[in-house]
């Protein structure tokens, strides 16, 4: 007679899973404020960038307003600090997101928990990286490969 296996199913670790952070109130409107500085820094910062990355022209950006050609080394340098600014830019604007998320979290409650385990994120950890998503742990697991990132929304 043969015997029919059982399915077994492995239940997914939900990323509402509502668990108590171990921080204070006192603690969230210090980390709340922390964010809100960083972000006003990185809005300023990305505002500069890009008054000086995308002038509109090299007579703009340089004051020269003589009509001699421009040797295309001097192009290609300002094409490199251009690309370099966005580029930048981009980083920043990432980072920004992740600020507005962890901004997002403080409102929902669930700020301080990590988004995949649902264990409280170590205040030191929040101390270095307010935006953090997840603990020590699972952030060392996703940096090794050793898990894949199916809590983190992806934006282009």
């Amino acid at each position: 007679m043969v015997q029919k296996k059982k399915k077994t199913t492995r239940k997914k670790v939900s990323s509402t899973r509502k668990k108590k952070t171990s921080l204070s109130a006192d603690d969230i409107t210090y980390f709340k404020e922390l964010l809100l500085t960083r972000r006003r820094e990185i809005v300023g910062t990305v505002n500069e960038m890009k008054d000086e990355a995308l002038k509109q022209s090299r007579m703009a950006a340089s004051g020269d307003l003589s009509s001699m050609p421009i040797h295309m080394a001097d192009l290609g340098s300002d094409n490199y600090e251009q690309e370099f600014a966005l580029d930048l830019m981009d980083s920043e604007r990432k980072l920004l997101r992740e600020i507005d998320d962890a901004l997002g979290r403080i409102e929902n409650g669930t700020y301080g928990i990590c988004l995949a385990t649902g264990n409280p994120i170590k205040k030191a950890r929040l101390e270095a990286s307010p935006w953090a998503r997840y603990c020590v742990e699972h952030a060392r697991k996703l940096e090794n490969g050793l898990i894949e990132r199916e809590f983190e929304e992806e934006r282009a």
